[in-house]
């Protein structure tokens, strides 16, 4: 088979690009090593940026979203019982979407399939040959047999543990990490949300959180020790570890219910540079990841897509390939302004093991700050609705 644009990952990243580049022209195949069934079935967060509803719009899979999601102004910000709304619209002009990165995936599954786009599942052994001067060949396996893909470019949207950042040679990449001594355990439940808006909240007991999927799906996390298991915690002791969490006001008010998922999740900040390397380009969690406190996992994959589809765009259409020669450097200068959002945002809210009660009471001046300081307030929210592309 031959193709434009391979794309490694049938994640949301890996879809979107698809769809993208479809409006212009381009052909793509996706290639993802899971089922169908199995990608869908991933809970992940919700929150979008304007960039990304915006990039759903460009391709022509926001109509239900716009249907179904939540608009949200503002956000609860709590800390010692005390709380306060930090207003992105007011500082910013801007809002950001509520609206499951499951439900995403979805649509464009459901627009991969109306424009009758190639996806091959159960993909197995995959091999990037030649990537480095191109065309580039993509060898993998389906039930145990050989295929062979041909592609102008790949497109590396498999995340952490996929074959495209292994392809880039280690005398060429370089990693930076820093691992987080703590994870989330999050609770999804049939339940009405406690507010209308997010809460986070930094207590002496750890961080906790509480966000929604929709009216009637809640989701919650509490800060918890890596050494615990999803099974450690019954659903009461979950929700009992929340309330003491959470300002006794909106304690009062949470509706529990029994838990139709739970898992804990690892909090990881990771990124590698470069994020092209010849014919293949890295998107999304296959270059970079960031701790879930400030929601840009999906969001910062979502403006590599951007980069990405407006270089491929220029070369296809244009025959120029300036916006692939800066595609990484151009990338990289927005992924690590998250990076520090999300590491400044998660060092603000959690209790770490080491934490000092010097170290606790430099966290509750911040908060204090950003409470009353405009200039603070709006930093922030410059941050969470999502810096330009």
């Amino acid at each position: 088979m031959k193709t434009q644009v391979a794309i490694i990952g049938g994640g949301p990243s890996g879809l979107l690009l698809a769809q993208l580049l479809h409006t212009k022209g381009i052909d793509s195949i996706v290639l993802e090593r899971k089922t169908r069934d199995y990608v869908l079935g991933r809970i992940r967060a919700g929150v979008l940026e304007q960039g990304l509803v915006g990039l759903m719009e460009q391709a022509g899979c926001a109509e239900r979203m716009h249907r179904e999601g939540f608009l949200h102004s503002g956000t609860l910000i709590s800390y010692d019982d005390q709380m306060f709304r930090l207003d992105f619209t007011e500082h910013t002009g801007r809002a950001v979407m509520v609206y499951g990165q499951t439900e995403v995936t979805r649509d464009l599954y459901a627009a991969r399939d109306k424009i009758g786009g190639q996806v091959e599942f159960n993909v197995a052994d995959v091999v990037i040959n030649s990537a480095e001067q191109g065309p580039v060949e993509i060898c993998y396996k389906i039930e145990g047999k050989p295929q062979k893909l041909e592609a102008d470019f790949v497109a590396g949207c498999d995340g952490f543990h996929g074959v495209s950042r292994k392809t880039i040679p280690e005398d060429v990449r370089r990693e930076y990490e820093k691992v987080y001594p703590f994870g989330w355990l999050g609770v999804l439940s049939e339940t009405p949300p406690v507010n209308d808006e997010l809460i986070y909240a930094n207590s002496p007991h750890g961080f906790a959180l509480c966000s929604m999927r929709n009216d009637q799906l809640s989701r919650y996390y509490i800060q918890c020790s890596m050494q615990d298991q999803p099974s450690d915690w019954s659903d009461e002791a979950f929700w009992t570890e929340l309330k003491r969490r959470i300002p006794a006001s909106e304690a009062a008010n949470l509706v529990t219910g029994p838990s139709i998922e739970k898992s804990i999740a690892p909090l990881r900040s990771f990124v590698t540079e470069p994020m092209r390397w010849g014919r293949l380009f890295l998107c999304g969690d296959a270059a970079h990841i960031v701790p879930p406190t400030g929601a840009k996992g999906l969001n910062t994959a979502a403006s590599d897509v951007h980069y990405l589809f407006q270089a491929l765009t220029q070369f296809y259409t244009e025959d120029c390939s300036d916006g692939i020669d800066g595609y990484s450097e151009k990338a990289l200068r927005r992924v690590w302004k998250t990076e520090r959002f999300s590491w400044w945002f998660s060092s603000l809210m959690h209790r770490y093991p080491d934490q000092s009660e010097f170290d606790r009471k430099m966290q509750i001046a911040e908060l204090d700050f950003l409470r009353s300081n405009e200039a603070a307030q709006k930093a922030m929210a410059e941050c969470y609705v999502g810096l330009p592309y």
